[in-house]
């Protein structure tokens, strides 16, 4: 593992506190660092790196994109305020700043269109974990200081991914129903254990970075639809930086934050369910396990299945916009108070609203980084068939009967004529029932690096080395062609 130029000497835990677990209590948090200690390329399957790559060029493409959104130019105002140069780069952008600011602002980037992957949780249970843009972001800032080879990237990235991902499955539901958003809670420890892995720390070092970590996580989902929701997954980049250099210089922490009664777990839901930490954590690997959604919609993924569909049935009968009379689209409650703006007049609450993306849809068929703009939001065709979009929710007792999973959609559109067409769906474009191709990557890459103005030659070499990014001798190779010269 490559040495951090000018890192401080590592330190032992000394006198960290040793808090007593309660008794028959599992070792989670001893049982994360183990894991993320002991990984080795060797033991991460091939079709796991394959779309580990896979997510890092869709990420690297969303913060093309993003590094041109509302939330990104703000705050680039602000750290160009903090005078903060340094080594890491900031994306799309010439800047160049400390890690800790660059992963915030690409963590932002990557999650500013809300074009990012996505990990959704089981069946029964609420929401999902976007977990490629705290753990690449964090570790692109601090592998370009290093000089990372692109292998150590990839090791780190899985490793912190999963951690994320499984943590998000272990939490209790209240976590989320409390108002909690998993990308800014489990994203963030995710994204220090990557950290503390790209460091080489060892299990006692990185147990102590997840409670420095912990101690910062927060998040509300109150706040979606407004440039705090991106600010999470940049924020979550930033804290897994300053936990693990923190735990570098010698700070302590608890080793046992995730289980202990005053604990990560306990703190942000009233508890965890471990078997689906203990049992899961890379057996099998979150990746090839449900899946980890490749977006492609830059919106919220809770509404995929019902755009999917409303997508094929337009396509179907060939139904042009003027012909619709209604929309009768149907989630699940939780779907509808998530995707909660239902007559949205901006472009961040059209993100989360199922009605504005499905009227797109039936205006022009695309969905894209083009139709989410304020403009395109307010005009008055645009308007006019959102107010034809009827949205119901399933009762939980229908759900129950007809087998419902979480992200389970119906839609049936009406014509002026009086006939109809309707289906249901329970995944959607993206989902590992239906997942986006790697050669479909590239071309999402494409449009966000259009969308972004950026040079094609830059573009296509970046293609290039993503794909035989375990070959890089070091990453800076790569965010070269990611930075305005």
């Amino acid at each position: 593992m490559t040495t951090r130029t000018n890192a401080p000497k590592e330190v032992a835990l000394g006198d960290a506190p040793q808090e007593t677990p309660l008794e028959g209590t599992p070792a989670l948090t001893a049982f994360v660092a183990q894991f993320a200690g002991g990984m080795t390329t060797a033991r991460i399957p091939e079709e796991v790196q394959h779309l580990g790559k896979k997510a890092i060029l869709d990420a690297l493409g969303c913060a093309l994109a993003g590094s041109i959104s509302e939330p990104s130019h703000a705050l680039a105002k602000y750290l160009k305020t903090l005078q903060c140069t340094g080594s890491a780069t900031v994306l799309g952008s010439s800047m160049k700043l400390a890690p800790r600011f660059a992963a915030l602002a690409n963590g932002t980037a990557i999650h500013a269109d809300d074009y990012d992957d996505t990990m959704q949780a089981e069946t029964g249970r609420f929401q999902g974990i976007h977990p490629t843009g705290p753990t690449l972001s964090a570790l692109l800032a601090v592998g370009e200081a290093r000089r990372m080879r692109g292998d150590e990237l990839l090791l780190a990235f899985q490793v912190g991914v999963e951690v994320g991902c499984r943590l998000f499955d272990a939490t209790h539901v209240n976590h989320i129903l409390h108002g909690f958003h998993a990308t800014a809670t489990c994203g963030m420890l995710g994204a220090a254990v990557a950290v503390a892995k790209a460091y080489g720390s060892d299990e006692a070092a990185i147990r102590t970075t997840l409670g420095i970590a912990a101690s910062q996580a927060g998040g509300l989902t109150e706040n979606f639809g407004t440039t705090v929701k991106p600010f999470h997954a940049g924020r979550s980049a930033e804290i897994g930086i300053v936990a693990a250099d923190l735990q570098l210089v010698g700070f302590t922490a608890s080793p046992i934050i995730l289980e202990a009664k005053r604990g990560f777990f306990q703190a942000l839901g009233g508890g965890y369910e471990a078997p689906r930490l203990l049992d899961k954590l890379g057996t099998p690997w979150a990746f090839t396990d449900r899946g980890i959604w490749l977006k492609p919609w830059p919106t919220g993924s809770l509404g995929h299945p019902a755009m999917t569909v409303m997508l094929k049935l337009l396509q179907e009968r060939d139904i042009k916009a003027d012909q619709v009379e209604k929309i009768l689209v149907r989630t699940s409650q939780n779907i509808h108070h998530t995707l909660l703006h239902h007559r949205p007049k901006t472009e961040l609450q059209a993100k989360f609203s199922l009605e504005f993306c499905l009227a797109a849809l039936a205006l022009e068929r695309q969905c894209g980084l083009n139709q989410f703009n304020d403009a395109y939001v307010n005009r008055p065709e645009v308007q006019a068939m959102i107010a034809r979009v009827d949205y119901q929710t399933f009762s939980p007792e229908e759900a129950t009967r007809d087998k419902h999973v979480i992200v389970t959609s119906y839609v049936e559109i009406t014509m002026k004529d009086g006939s109809s067409i309707g289906r249901r769906l329970d995944a959607g474009k993206g989902n590992k029932a239906d997942p986006m191709s790697y050669a479909e990557i590239e071309d999402k890459f494409r449009e966000c690096a259009t969308y972004r103005k950026w040079p094609k030659d830059k573009t296509a070499r970046a293609l290039e080395l993503v794909g035989r990014l375990e070959t890089l001798t070091d990453i800076n190779e790569l965010t070269a062609q990611l930075r305005e010269d």
